[in-house]
C-alpha cells in the first residue's frame, strides 16, 4: 500500500474480509475447482442433451429426457419440485424448472467444491508433518 494514500483509499484488502473478496470466494468454491467444473459440465451437458433432443426425435417420451438433469442436481432440485408442486399444483412453467436445475447446480457445485477444498486442506496438513511435530 502506498503510504501517501488517505485510509479511506486503501481498499485493496487481501484477507477475504471485504465483500468483494467474500463473493469471489464463493465464486472460486462454487465453479474454479476440478470438482465442481466437471460436475457443471456433467449438468450442463445433460441440460444440452435435453434442450437439443426434441428438434432431432419426437416422440412420447421427448420430456424424460429433462430427468437427467434434474436427477443429477436431484438433493437441492427436490426442494425446488415441491416450491413447483405448492405454488402452481405439479403444473409449473418450465422457466422455473430450468432455473431450478441450474440454481440447484450451483448450489451443489458450491457445496462440493467446499468439500473439495475442506479435503484437500487436510491433504496438505498432513503432508507438512514431520516426525519432530
Amino acid at each position: 500500500m502506498n503510504s501517501t494514500q488517505p485510509n479511506n483509499a486503501r481498499t485493496d484488502r487481501t484477507d477475504g474480509t471485504d465483500r468483494t473478496g467474500r463473493i469471489r470466494g464463493l465464486v472460486r468454491l462454487a465453479l474454479a475447482n476440478r470438482v465442481s467444473a466437471a460436475y457443471l459440465t456433467l449438468v450442463g451437458g445433460a441440460m444440452a442433451v435435453a434442450a437439443v433432443q426434441p428438434l432431432f426425435w419426437n416422440g412420447p417420451d421427448a420430456s424424460l429426457v429433462w430427468v437427467w438433469p434434474a436427477l443429477f442436481t436431484f438433493p437441492a432440485f427436490g426442494f425446488v419440485a415441491w416450491l413447483g408442486e405448492a405454488g402452481w399444483g405439479g403444473e409449473a412453467p418450465a422457466w422455473f424448472l430450468v432455473g431450478g436445475i441450474v440454481l440447484s447446480a450451483l448450489v451443489q457445485s458450491l457445496a462440493l467444491g467446499a468439500a473439495w477444498r475442506t479435503l484437500r486442506g487436510r491433504r496438505d496438513d498432513h503432508r507438512h508433518l514431520t516426525t519432530a511435530n
